[in-house]
């Protein structure tokens, strides 16, 4: 069992210092939920399924992420506010590899 620490911007600009734990199978758009960082209903609408980009955020660290899969590529070439460092946190799995993980949350709209 081990957890890890990520750092997460939420959409006024402040920064959160969290622990993730890396045991319950659970992915970054949970944990944002699980932490209230998002307005209630404002994050993971489709539940996870990389149908929405309700979750998008911008990864500001050098992680090497798991590759796109064709859903999420394809989620966020109809979203709005893509970057180049756009993903989908329901995407992104909490693994021990993402120690040190920063992430910025994209705006709502």
């Amino acid at each position: 069992m081990q957890d890890v620490n990520i750092k997460i911007i939420d959409r006024d600009g402040v920064k959160h210092d969290i622990v993730a734990p890396t045991d319950m199978a659970m992915n970054l758009m949970e944990v944002v939920r699980s932490y209230e960082l998002a307005e209630e209903g404002t994050i993971g609408i489709c539940g996870g399924m990389a149908m929405c980009a309700s979750c998008q955020c911008y990864v500001k660290s050098e992680h090497n992420l798991p590759e796109m899969t064709d859903d999420e590529d394809a989620m966020l070439a109809e979203a709005f506010n893509v970057e180049d460092n756009s993903r989908l946190g329901c995407q992104i799995q909490i693994t021990p590899e993402l120690e040190g993980l920063e992430v910025e949350l994209a705006p709502e709209d």
